[in-house]
């Protein structure tokens, strides 16, 4: 695997971006969805990876500079068809690895509640995120949750 910055240029890239976008609308309330659509991901101060196998595209994953202390993590989305290969741990401790470079003492990330959120929550815990208070301008429900990494 293979993990590089991307300019989103690719059509592959745009797919996944476009199905990770459905993705969050079909699974979360409407005024919950904050994922980044293609303008927002190459807006200045985000950094956007893509994992590859060769030609194929395995994940996606980006950071975005909140501050010049702090990140946050946006669009991570494996592939489907590469589910439990470990792309998406590739790709987090790219993220971290890369904050951690940048001087930042503050990761954070916003998600959902529910078992479609599961799977990614198990993969931040895993990597030390705990579960705190709302961050920048996002407003806590029910269902969003915000995890920090302090670094």
């Amino acid at each position: 695997m293979e993990i590089r910055l991307d300019d989103l240029g690719g059509q592959q890239v745009r797919n996944l971006l476009a199905a990770h976008l459905a993705g969050m609308q079909e699974n979360s309330p409407p005024e919950s969805v904050y994922a980044l659509d293609l303008s927002g991901l190459q807006a200045a101060g985000v950094s956007v990876w893509t994992a590859w196998d060769g030609d194929d595209l395995m994940g996606i994953g980006a950071l975005k500079q909140l501050s010049s202390s702090t990140g946050e993590i946006k669009s991570m989305r494996t592939d489907p068809r590469h589910l439990r290969k470990g792309v998406g741990l590739a790709m987090l401790d790219h993220i971290i690895a890369a904050a951690r470079e940048r001087g930042y003492r503050r990761l954070s990330l916003e998600t959902g509640s529910g078992a479609e959120f599961e799977a990614a929550l198990t993969l931040y815990r895993k990597r030390g995120f705990a579960n705190g208070k709302p961050f920048g301008a996002y407003r806590p429900t029910e269902f969003n949750q915000f995890l920090h990494l302090e670094l």
